[in-house]
Protein backbone atom coordinates (compact mmCIF):
# COMPACT_ATOMS: atom_id res chain seq x y z
CA UNK A 1 0.00 0.00 0.00
CA UNK A 2 2.81 2.33 -0.90
CA UNK A 3 3.37 4.68 -3.59
CA UNK A 4 6.81 3.57 -5.61
CA UNK A 5 8.25 6.83 -4.14
CA UNK A 6 7.18 5.71 -0.36
CA UNK A 7 8.68 2.32 -1.06
CA UNK A 8 12.02 3.90 -2.49
CA UNK A 9 12.32 6.36 1.00
CA UNK A 10 11.18 3.73 3.17
CA UNK A 11 14.27 1.00 1.76
CA UNK A 12 16.37 4.32 1.75
CA UNK A 13 15.29 4.02 5.90
CA UNK A 14 15.75 0.69 6.46
CA UNK A 15 19.23 0.33 4.92
CA UNK A 16 20.11 3.73 6.69
CA UNK A 17 19.53 2.15 9.92
CA UNK A 18 21.17 -1.45 8.76
CA UNK A 19 24.18 0.24 8.03
CA UNK A 20 23.94 2.08 11.50
CA UNK A 21 23.20 -1.26 13.20
CA UNK A 22 26.07 -2.86 11.50
CA UNK A 23 28.26 -0.34 12.31
CA UNK A 24 27.22 -1.21 16.70
CA UNK A 25 27.71 -4.71 15.26
CA UNK A 26 23.91 -5.72 16.20
CA UNK A 27 23.72 -8.00 13.48
CA UNK A 28 19.94 -9.83 14.71
CA UNK A 29 18.84 -5.80 13.80
CA UNK A 30 20.83 -6.21 10.54
CA UNK A 31 19.17 -8.70 9.54
CA UNK A 32 15.66 -7.59 10.65
CA UNK A 33 16.33 -4.49 8.88
CA UNK A 34 17.03 -6.67 5.65
CA UNK A 35 14.04 -8.73 5.89
CA UNK A 36 12.33 -5.25 5.97
CA UNK A 37 13.35 -4.16 2.88
CA UNK A 38 13.29 -7.56 1.13
CA UNK A 39 9.82 -7.35 2.40
CA UNK A 40 9.12 -4.02 0.97
CA UNK A 41 10.30 -4.92 -2.67
CA UNK A 42 8.29 -8.38 -2.58
CA UNK A 43 5.35 -5.46 -1.95
CA UNK A 44 6.33 -3.81 -5.23
CA UNK A 45 6.15 -6.78 -7.22
CA UNK A 46 3.50 -9.00 -5.66
CA UNK A 47 0.86 -5.78 -4.83
CA UNK A 48 1.65 -3.02 -6.33
CA UNK A 49 0.04 0.10 -6.04
CA UNK A 50 -3.33 -1.65 -6.21
CA UNK A 51 -5.70 -1.10 -3.14
CA UNK A 52 -4.39 2.72 -3.39
CA UNK A 53 -5.66 3.06 -6.76
CA UNK A 54 -9.18 1.25 -6.17
CA UNK A 55 -9.45 3.47 -3.02
CA UNK A 56 -9.65 6.76 -5.44
CA UNK A 57 -11.46 4.57 -7.86
CA UNK A 58 -14.12 4.26 -5.45
CA UNK A 59 -14.39 8.41 -5.01
CA UNK A 60 -14.54 8.70 -8.42
CA UNK A 61 -10.97 9.93 -8.68
CA UNK A 62 -10.04 8.47 -12.23
CA UNK A 63 -7.01 10.52 -13.09
CA UNK A 64 -5.44 9.89 -9.62
CA UNK A 65 -6.11 5.87 -9.65
CA UNK A 66 -4.97 5.59 -13.34
CA UNK A 67 -1.33 7.39 -12.63
CA UNK A 68 -1.42 4.83 -9.44
CA UNK A 69 -1.97 2.21 -11.68
CA UNK A 70 0.20 3.34 -14.18
CA UNK A 71 3.14 3.23 -11.65
CA UNK A 72 3.03 -0.74 -11.90
CA UNK A 73 5.72 -1.69 -14.07
CA UNK A 74 4.71 -5.19 -14.77
CA UNK A 75 1.55 -6.34 -13.71
CA UNK A 76 2.72 -9.58 -14.86
CA UNK A 77 4.03 -9.61 -11.75
CA UNK A 78 1.18 -9.07 -9.25
CA UNK A 79 -0.23 -11.83 -7.60
CA UNK A 80 -3.83 -13.36 -9.27
CA UNK A 81 -5.77 -11.45 -6.84
CA UNK A 82 -4.49 -7.78 -7.24
CA UNK A 83 -4.09 -8.61 -10.98
CA UNK A 84 -7.60 -8.79 -11.08
CA UNK A 85 -8.21 -5.99 -9.26
CA UNK A 86 -5.96 -4.02 -11.36
CA UNK A 87 -7.50 -4.74 -14.83
CA UNK A 88 -11.10 -4.43 -13.42
CA UNK A 89 -9.83 -0.59 -12.23
CA UNK A 90 -8.39 0.00 -15.97
CA UNK A 91 -11.50 -1.41 -17.44
CA UNK A 92 -13.55 0.91 -14.91
CA UNK A 93 -11.16 3.85 -16.14
CA UNK A 94 -11.50 2.86 -19.65
CA UNK A 95 -14.99 2.78 -19.73
CA UNK A 96 -15.28 6.18 -18.20
CA UNK A 97 -13.14 7.21 -20.96
CA UNK A 98 -15.23 6.23 -23.80
CA UNK A 99 -12.31 3.50 -25.02
CA UNK A 100 -14.50 0.53 -24.88
CA UNK A 101 -12.25 -1.49 -26.76
CA UNK A 102 -9.84 -1.17 -23.73
CA UNK A 103 -11.93 -1.73 -21.56
CA UNK A 104 -13.38 -4.67 -22.76
CA UNK A 105 -9.27 -6.09 -22.75
CA UNK A 106 -9.15 -5.40 -19.38
CA UNK A 107 -12.78 -6.60 -18.52
CA UNK A 108 -12.07 -10.09 -20.15
CA UNK A 109 -8.43 -10.27 -18.60
CA UNK A 110 -10.26 -9.31 -14.94
CA UNK A 111 -12.63 -12.11 -15.52
CA UNK A 112 -9.76 -14.73 -15.80
CA UNK A 113 -8.47 -13.85 -12.22
CA UNK A 114 -10.17 -13.77 -8.66
CA UNK A 115 -11.94 -10.88 -7.65
CA UNK A 116 -13.04 -9.47 -4.05
CA UNK A 117 -16.55 -11.29 -4.95
CA UNK A 118 -18.86 -13.52 -7.57
CA UNK A 119 -20.17 -10.51 -8.05
CA UNK A 120 -17.42 -8.40 -9.44
CA UNK A 121 -16.46 -11.88 -11.24
CA UNK A 122 -20.20 -11.52 -12.84
CA UNK A 123 -20.19 -7.88 -13.57
CA UNK A 124 -16.73 -7.84 -15.72
CA UNK A 125 -18.68 -10.36 -17.24
CA UNK A 126 -21.43 -8.84 -17.81
CA UNK A 127 -19.22 -5.17 -19.14
CA UNK A 128 -17.82 -7.73 -21.97
CA UNK A 129 -21.64 -8.60 -22.80
CA UNK A 130 -22.32 -5.17 -22.80
CA UNK A 131 -19.73 -3.52 -24.77
CA UNK A 132 -20.08 -6.72 -27.38
CA UNK A 133 -23.62 -6.07 -28.24
CA UNK A 134 -22.56 -1.94 -28.56
CA UNK A 135 -20.29 -3.28 -31.13
CA UNK A 136 -22.49 -5.95 -32.60
CA UNK A 137 -20.79 -9.21 -31.79
CA UNK A 138 -23.65 -10.92 -30.42
CA UNK A 139 -22.66 -14.80 -30.00
CA UNK A 140 -19.55 -13.43 -27.93
CA UNK A 141 -22.26 -11.22 -25.91
CA UNK A 142 -24.38 -14.67 -25.25
CA UNK A 143 -20.94 -16.45 -24.40
CA UNK A 144 -20.30 -14.02 -21.98
CA UNK A 145 -23.95 -13.85 -20.52
CA UNK A 146 -24.02 -17.68 -20.23
CA UNK A 147 -20.91 -17.71 -17.86
CA UNK A 148 -22.72 -14.74 -15.82
CA UNK A 149 -25.79 -16.81 -15.49
CA UNK A 150 -23.40 -19.84 -13.72
CA UNK A 151 -22.78 -17.52 -11.03
CA UNK A 152 -26.76 -16.08 -10.41
CA UNK A 153 -27.32 -17.81 -6.91
CA UNK A 154 -24.15 -15.88 -6.29
CA UNK A 155 -24.83 -12.22 -7.39
CA UNK A 156 -26.99 -9.56 -6.30
CA UNK A 157 -30.64 -9.13 -7.66
CA UNK A 158 -29.65 -5.43 -8.70
CA UNK A 159 -26.80 -7.35 -10.95
CA UNK A 160 -29.25 -10.39 -12.30
CA UNK A 161 -31.89 -7.49 -13.51
CA UNK A 162 -29.10 -5.56 -15.57
CA UNK A 163 -28.45 -9.72 -16.94
CA UNK A 164 -32.00 -10.15 -17.41
CA UNK A 165 -31.82 -6.55 -19.55
CA UNK A 166 -29.21 -7.51 -21.66
CA UNK A 167 -30.78 -10.69 -22.25
CA UNK A 168 -33.53 -8.91 -23.37
CA UNK A 169 -31.58 -6.77 -25.83
CA UNK A 170 -29.74 -9.70 -27.34
CA UNK A 171 -33.29 -11.42 -28.19
CA UNK A 172 -34.28 -8.17 -30.44
CA UNK A 173 -31.16 -9.20 -32.09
Amino acid sequence: MFTNTARVILIGIFLVMGAFFSYEHIYELVAVTLLFVALVIWGYFKEGTVIMAAKRFHHKDYDKAESLLLQISNPVLLSKKRRGFYEFILGGISLQKQDYEAAERHYELAAQFPLRTANDHVAALVHVANISIRQGNYEKAKAYIQLANKQEENITAKMKEVIKKLEKELKQH
